[in-house]
């Protein structure tokens, strides 16, 4: 009994791998490593478990972020449950860090859904200078209802100084350049030089999305195997 459940097993395994793969076979000449997107030399361990983790690295700063941002909105409300999304600022001098400082302070405060595009186009379209604190304090208090002294409190506070660190080093670790990049379960890093275009990235991000997902299937089917084959071995004994 034990053996046709550990054979019962492994072709529920092999069918599945089977079903996974030709999902996103069709594509898979499509994007190649190295032409379209790159494999990180180093992985770099996903800060949410359990699901596809996806990172857009990006800056307020950036013209091109402000001009993909639309794009990735739609994406974003459009993910399946097993797909996590982060946005991490790229702090690529002290006026960038300034701006991720806007970032890590909104979501602290827990008003990131509603500054998020106001900052962006504060900056690319109200020409304004939200480097500077009253500036930004202005704009979450008009947007957000932020009082000030609450603000500049928070911005200047350690959690915020202290999650600006960590996306530094989470973009070294990334080995990001430029920006707009989206780097995919930690493996897998794509930018609009490689992709060819914003939305053209979004395609291979999901493409990235099924290759992970389907090795992570391969992953807990060979768990589901070798405990089968374990729980056959400890009946025969």
């Amino acid at each position: 009994m034990s053996g046709l459940r550990t054979r019962t097993c492994k072709g529920m395994k092999a069918l599945l791998l089977s079903l996974v793969l030709s999902a996103w076979g069709a594509h898979a000449q499509v994007f190649e490593a190295g032409e379209h997107y790159e494999v990180l030399p180093i992985p770099v361990k996903p800060v949410v478990e359990g699901k596809v983790e996806v990172v857009e690295v990006f800056s307020y700063g950036c013209i091109h972020c402000f001009s993909f941002d639309p794009l990735i909105e739609g994406w974003h409300g459009a993910i399946p449950d097993d797909v996590s999304f982060e946005r991490l600022p790229a702090i690529f001098s002290q006026d960038w860090a300034l701006l991720a400082q806007l970032y890590y302070t909104a979501e602290v405060l827990d008003v990131l859904d509603k500054v998020h595009t106001p900052i962006f186009n504060g900056i690319h379209v109200d020409r304004v200078d939200l480097r500077d604190p009253n500036v930004a304090a202005d704009l979450f208090e008009r947007e957000a209802g932020v009082a000030k002294e609450q603000f500049l409190e928070v911005s200047n506070s350690f959690s915020v100084r202290s999650r600006s660190q960590q996306a530094m080093g989470r973009t070294r670790a990334y080995r990001i350049t430029g920006v707009p990049t989206m780097v995919v379960a930690g493996k897998y890093r794509v930018d609009g030089r490689m992709a060819g275009s914003n939305g053209k990235m979004l395609e291979i991000v999901d493409f990235l999305v099924e290759k992970e997902r389907s090795a992570q299937l391969g992953d807990q089917l060979e768990d589901t195997t070798g405990e089968a084959s374990a729980d056959e071995r400890t009946a025969e004994q």
